[in-house]
């Protein structure tokens, strides 16, 4: 059975957006976005609430963001490569390719979709991964916490979720991707 991950990038305090909802606080660099590539790699279907969805669209939309670098090429292609469900009940039409529109979270069809995949599955988006995690669907979360305080904002996880932790990695710009387990509610 394929795992259900949830990765996101935080501030040191917990929000993966300030409270003007702006998520470009955090540093780019090249150690942390070839991590980021590692995963997007092994992944086979996102899972996106639509903003986070209309954000990452630019990795097909836009080739000017993969003529930027090698490095940004192979994240574009690795990103393309993946299917996408954007959970939505106001975007009509999607601009990627593999790419469906569901009008609302199934946790059931979810399920199905970890026990039939032949790789990983990614969801996106606090409110979607918090959807995910009480439907006890989350197997693994993925925090990169940056190395900034933001003092308001969206919280990068669910109220009350307990989880262990299973491994970090530091990066030599201060960013620490912890990996937790989610335990039982």
């Amino acid at each position: 059975m394929a795992k259900l991950i949830y990765v996101t990038n935080v501030s040191l305090d917990g929000f993966i957006e300030d409270e003007h909802g702006s998520f470009n606080w955090f540093p780019v660099d090249d150690e942390v976005f070839v991590c980021h590539t590692e995963h997007v790699r092994s992944v086979g279907t996102f899972l996106y609430g639509r903003r986070l969805y209309e954000a990452m669209s630019l990795w097909e939309t836009d080739p000017s963001l993969g003529a930027q670098s090698e490095l940004r090429a192979d994240f574009a292609n690795a990103w393309q490569a993946a299917d996408k469900v954007v959970y939505s009940t106001t975007l009509d039409t999607v601009k990627t390719a593999g790419t469906r529109i569901e009008r609302r979270f199934d946790p059931a069809a979810v399920r199905e979709l970890k026990a039939t995949a032949g790789s990983d599955l990614a969801v996106g988006g606090a409110d979607l991964a918090r959807q995910a995690y009480q439907a006890g669907l989350i197997d693994e979360c993925q925090l990169f916490i940056q190395p900034i305080v933001v003092g308001a904002g969206k919280p990068g996880l669910p109220a009350g979720m307990r989880a262990e932790l299973i491994d970090e990695r530091r990066f030599s710009n201060g960013v620490v991707r912890l990996r937790y387990r989610p335990l039982a509610q």
